[in-house]
């Protein structure tokens, strides 16, 4: 099955604003024929929102366009997390949202599915979270990890604003997992963040929160998704 034909025709139907083309692309020509759910998420609606982004920054689409697009994969990435299968629970708890200002909450979703089917205990805050409002929710679910996510470069520094208030009320626990394109322009995310983890995409996540909720407190230096501490 050719995925990155599959994303490019997704593409094209969110551009149309066509919901339901969209839809029957992805459960009938993507899962109906044998593509993991899982896949699908990654490889096409991951794949078709950075692309929709580009398209954004470039000038070509619309502020609207780039919403009515977004709206559709999220339509799209509710039917796939029906589909997809969930691992046992792990009795691990993540704090998952978009920092304070940050309204893209499209890939910190589509992440929050994946680390939920791998069966953490998910509970996913959405955009713009105000700080203060994280630190109330840390305080009461005590979190084994929490994760902040930003796509806009203007939202680097309230990510990092985050990271050092949580890391002022908190200390080394929980450790806190970045991510989004934002962290693109740094050339290591969580050293630069004051992170303990940097997570560039889906692909890698589960593996590197795993090791995070499985390292002793308080933690002795950072990880870097694919790389060396």
């Amino acid at each position: 099955m050719d995925l990155d034909d599959l994303c490019a025709r997704f593409v094209q139907a969110q551009l149309a604003g066509d919901r339901r083309e969209a839809l029957r692309l992805v459960m009938e020509e993507g899962v109906g024929r044998g593509a993991p759910a899982s896949e699908i998420a990654l490889r096409v609606l991951q794949t078709a929102q950075r692309k929709i982004g580009e398209l954004w920054q470039d000038n070509r689409i619309s502020v609207a366009d780039e919403h009515l697009a977004t709206a559709i994969a999220q339509v799209v990435l509710a039917h796939l997390y029906r589909l997809s299968p969930a691992s046992p629970l792990l009795d691990k708890l993540v704090l998952f949202g978009c920092v304070e200002g940050e309204h893209h909450e499209f890939p910190a979703r589509l992440a929050a599915d994946v680390l939920d089917l791998a069966g953490y205990d998910v509970r996913f805050l959405g955009a713009d979270v105000p700080t203060e409002s994280l630190v109330s929710m840390i305080r009461r679910e005590r979190p084994d990890v929490v994760a902040l996510s930003a796509t806009m470069s203007f939202n680097l520094r309230s990510l990092r604003m985050t990271v050092a208030r949580l890391r002022s009320d908190f200390g080394e626990a929980p450790p806190i997992l970045v991510g989004g394109a934002a962290c693109d322009m740094l050339a290591d995310p969580a050293q630069e963040l004051g992170a303990d983890g940097f997570a560039r995409d889906t692909h890698d996540l589960v593996g590197i929160v795993g090791r995070l909720v499985s390292r002793p407190a308080p933690l002795a230096g950072r990880e870097v998704l694919g790389g060396i501490p």
